[in-house]
């Protein structure tokens, strides 16, 4: 069994819920040629999205890579969501696991390069 559990997180599935609604949604209106169903539809699968993303946040979305077996359940929280994965692009996007800079602000730009 791999130590990778990627994906089995209650913000995963109730986002993978939520997106397959609205897949299905968009699908009927494509069906009937209905563009406000379509535009329905569309819109329940970015509900679905931010879902996810307050979910994960809120620590029902787990990190990806490697985690301990005990955190392995659907309904374990994950403990480190407040200060944010390392990594995690939807923590980056909230402010999370960023390393946060002193206010210090240097008066001479920093070369990109040693021949500068």
């Amino acid at each position: 069994m791999s130590l990778y559990d990627e994906g089995h997180t209650i913000a995963g599935w109730t986002g993978f819920a939520i997106a397959t609604a609205g897949g299905a949604v968009a699908g009927l209106g494509v069906c009937t040629a209905s563009l406000p169903v379509v535009t329905v539809g569309l819109a329940v699968v970015a509900v679905s999205v931010l879902v996810t993303w307050l979910l994960h946040l809120s620590g029902w979305g787990k990190p990806p890579g490697v985690r301990p077996r005990g955190q392995w359940g659907m309904r374990v929280r994950d403990p480190q969501a407040r200060r944010g994965h390392a990594g995690c692009v939807s923590c980056r996007l909230a402010g999370r696991g960023v390393p946060r800079v002193s206010g210090v602000v240097s008066a001479e730009p920093t070369p990109l390069s040693p021949a500068e």
